[in-house]
């Protein structure tokens, strides 16, 4: 059991990890990637330095965490369960916590396929715990070629969903093979005013509806699916970097506004001070 697993080894999730452990608090850093950071050629406008590559201030952060001995563990994470307590779950293992930060850095893209943008709320959904239950015995498509797919396919068939993946011309990242997998490439969602089937280049499937779990999961993803509130492709959080669910925190990019490393370190020691008051009062 931890105090506070974060998702995210940005700026924001480091800033936090730091915050939580030298409160003394039992910290997981959970990440597969550490972000848009390490892309950046330069900084010149942080505090401290005349000029920084973001992978020079990455490991930075990450050297720092480890110093606190803060455990870190490089792994995806494809879903957020709340049973009393949260527990986190990766490709490789689960972990309970009392509190989360999501700081997984911004929203994913959509893939640009035909037909799908317009169909979004009319069948093509993000989120197969919110609204799988709608598609039971039914037959729908989940668009993605990782484990995060795999997962979402995998909740959809334990409630009675008939679903197969589709890779959009992808090679499959993920070992099972127990769900039907197609890997051409998609040309078209149709349907009228909802989704009615889904067209790849050799072949047309009827479907009731289509999950998009592309590459690894996000924020916003884990958000929607422990109830959280999400506006304009962000995290809704209040002053303290609480969302509307007690013990769920957010910060960084995830949360909107401006995009600066800085905001995101500030944003990370906010949720970090105030999920250690959450937590010690539980």
């Amino acid at each position: 059991m931890f105090d506070l697993v974060i998702i995210g080894s940005g700026p924001a999730g480091i800033s936090a990890g730091i915050y939580a452990k030298r409160a003394n608090m039992k910290v997981l850093i959970v990440s597969k990637h550490q972000g848009s950071i390490k892309t950046h050629h330069k900084y010149e406008n942080y505090y401290g330095f005349d000029t920084i590559t973001g992978e020079e201030l990455m490991e930075k952060g990450i050297q720092q965490a480890k110093k606190l001995n803060i455990e870190m563990v490089d792994d995806e994470v494809v879903g957020i369960e709340y049973t009393g307590d949260y527990v986190v779950k990766t490709t490789q293992n689960s972990f309970t916590t009392k509190a989360i930060i999501i700081a997984t850095g911004g929203a994913r893209k959509t893939p640009n396929i035909k037909g799908l943008k317009e169909k979004e709320g009319r069948g093509v959904s993000y989120c197969a715990l919110c609204d799988g239950f709608f598609y039971r015995q039914k037959t729908v498509g989940v668009i993605g070629n990782g484990e995060y797919a795999y997962h979402e396919a995998k909740e959809l068939a334990n409630i009675g969903v008939n679903v197969t993946i589709y890779t959009n011309g992808l090679q499959p990242e993920f070992q099972e093979t127990d769900l039907p997998v197609v890997t051409e490439k998609i040309l078209e969602i149709k349907g009228a005013e909802t989704v009615e089937a889904i067209a790849t280049e050799s072949y047309e499937q009827a479907v009731s509806g289509l999950f998009i779990a592309i590459g690894v999961a996000g924020g916003f993803d884990f958000a929607k699916t422990l109830g959280a509130q999400i506006e304009n492709n962000k995290i809704v959080v209040d002053e303290n970097m609480a969302t509307n669910i007690p013990g769920l925190y957010a910060a960084g990019d995830v949360t909107g506004g401006m995009l600066q490393v800085a905001k995101a370190v500030y944003e990370g020691a906010k949720a970090a001070t105030e999920a250690i008051k959450f937590i010690r009062k539980k």
